[in-house]
This record gives C-alpha cells, structure tokens and sequence, in this order.
C-alpha cells in the first residue's frame, strides 16, 4: 500500500498505536504531521524515525480538546505538506478504574474531551480542509472493544468510546456522497503504554492473556497494518465499518452464562 504524496495527521502519534500507525504511513512514503501532548522527546524522536524512513514529518503540541489548537494544527500540517486528506484519531486517555459514584467531574470531562470531543473537533476540521481543496480523503478512529463491551470503573471511558462509534458510522454515512470514508478499529489488549502494568508484570500479563482465545496480547503494529489498510485504496468501498482486533476477546462475553 503506497501513499507518496499525500498528507496525514496522526494525533497521538509520539506513542503506541498512534506511533505504530504514523511511521507505517511514513515507510509508506506519506508526508506525516503527529500529535503530542506531553512528551515532546518522544513525538521528535517519532519524527526522527519517519524521516529516516524517507518521509517528511512534524510534530505540533496539540491538546485535540482544544479547538484552537486543532485548527492550528491542520494549519501547521497544510502549510508543511499540503491538503490533508488522511487523519488517524488515535489519541486518547485510559479509564482510571475510579467507582462511579466516587468519579470526579473534572476526570469525565478530561477524558471524554481526549476521547470524543478531541475526534469530533479534528474530523470537523479535516471535513473543513477538503471542502476547501475538494477531493475524497479517509479518517480511522481508534476506539476500543470497550465501546461496546463496558468494564467496571471505566464509566468515563466507555462513554466516550460509545460515542466515538456512533460519531464514526454517522459521519460515514453522511460523508459518503463526498467520498470521505470514515471508518474505526476496536482494539482489544494491545502492549502499548496504556497496559503498561501488564508489560511490567510478567504475571499479570500472563494472567491477563489466559483470557483471551488467541492466548497473547496484541502489537501496535498490527493494529497499525489495518489501520493502514482503511485508509488505502485497497478499502475503497469500505466506510462505516470497526475493525475489531482483540484476539476474539470481545467474542468471551457470553461465556459462563
């Protein structure tokens, strides 16, 4: 799958799957803009590898909440590598397994603005841009197998990832006349940052893998090789869909009843 000349955002894209799917993109030879929020050694070291890989990439500071810091990021991002026409939603925050009657406002709010509000201000903004240039372009959103299966203390979380859903077969539908595909994966247990207590556990991970039916944990970059396929050619009749990659995790629910 070649992507040579076109331009993408990445949010997240200094860790994990966001990482794995903007330097797949890079060796795929597209132009790459990624997200940080913290870690700015990460995001430039990111950029390094892209670079390295033959690609043009860029890091900008962006809190997707912020919807003047999305705009001017799709601002930094077009001025650099021209009309963005593939963005990958990957930034997010983690549940914080909080009781629900003893969650904070304030962490709602922070986690469904990271979750729901970040993708909605940035596909906004995509739709925007390519209103701007014409042409069709491709968005992924990740989610989670958790937007549809719920786990206790992850209120917040799951109540974003929900909407995320709906938000991405809404947006499908009503872009598809401009063929602008929007599509999701659902991950299941990735080794990523985010189930960083398994990755330093060796006990809890193999208590953690035991119930999933592939018998192991997912990689970013196999979340990042179907990403990547949503957002080729190869998908071109595809929109509207989540991709759920979890092993058959999500398929155990039933199980014991």
């Amino acid at each position: 799958m070649g992507f040579a000349g076109q331009s993408a955002v990445v949010t997240g894209g200094e860790s994990g799957i966001g990482k794995a799917c903007a330097l797949a993109l890079a060796r795929a030879g597209a132009a790459v803009t990624i997200t940080y929020y913290s870690d700015r050694a990460a995001a430039h070291a990111v950029c390094a590898a892209a670079e390295q890989a033959g690609a043009r990439a860029r890091a900008v500071r962006t809190d997707v909440s912020d919807e003047a810091q999305v705009e001017a990021l799709f601002a930094a991002a077009e001025q650099a590598h021209g009309p963005v026409r593939l963005l990958v939603n990957s930034a997010g925050r983690n549940m914080t397994g909080t009781p629900f009657g003893e969650l904070a406002t304030e962490t709602f709010d922070r986690i469904v603005g990271t979750d729901l509000r970040g993708p909605f201000l940035t596909c906004r903004r995509f739709v925007r841009g390519l209103g701007a240039v014409g042409g069709g372009g491709r968005i992924v959103n990740v989610s989670s197998i958790h937007e549809r299966a719920p786990r206790a203390g992850g209120a917040a979380y799951d109540a974003a990832k929900g909407g995320l859903a709906q938000l991405t077969t809404t947006l499908a539908l009503e872009l598809a006349p401009r063929r602008i595909a929007v599509n999701a994966v659902a991950p299941g247990m990735i080794l990523t940052p985010m189930n960083q207590a398994a990755l330093d556990d060796a006990e809890a991970l193999a208590r953690k893998e035991r119930a999933i039916p592939w018998g192991r944990a997912g990689r970013a970059e196999e979340v990042a090789d179907a990403v990547l396929f949503l957002l080729s050619d190869a998908a071109d009749y595809v929109t509207g869909a989540t991709l759920t990659i979890d092993g058959g995790l999500s398929l155990t629910v039933a199980q014991g009843a």
